[in-house]
């Protein structure tokens, strides 16, 4: 049973930084497509940056988190992360961890076959 735990989320003010983390267990397999998504009171959950195995390590990343966001894997560990600087209030979101054997079109939350529970991430102005 592959279970996604994310961890990391918390309360900080504008222009500030954290680090969201993600096991997957249970998930053995040395291909994969792993992605974090976001979604904001009243709104429609979004792609925010992915990282697959194809293409050696070929991360993604949606245009508002572009130069500020930085998805990262240690394989060794199993873990997914993402580097999140100079946040803004609109960034405040739970936050969601995805895994997928291979993602097509890696923004599109159909694409994953596996969810964690959220971590959330609140940005003050």
């Amino acid at each position: 049973q592959v279970q996604p735990v994310e961890s990391g989320g918390g309360s900080v003010q504008a222009g500030g930084s954290l680090t969201l983390s993600c096991v997957a267990s249970g998930y053995t397999y040395s291909v994969y497509c792993m992605g974090w998504f976001r979604q904001a009171p009243g709104k429609e959950r979004e792609g925010v940056a992915a990282i697959e195995s194809a293409g050696g390590g070929a991360t993604h990343y949606a245009d508002s988190v572009k130069g500020r966001f930085t998805i990262s894997k240690d394989n060794a560990k199993n873990t997914l992360y993402l580097r999140m600087n100079s946040l803004k209030p609109e960034d405040t979101a739970m936050y969601y961890c995805a895994v997928v054997l291979w993602c097509g079109t890696w923004y599109l939350e159909d694409e994953y076959k596996y969810w964690g529970q959220g971590t959330q991430v609140t940005v003050s102005s």
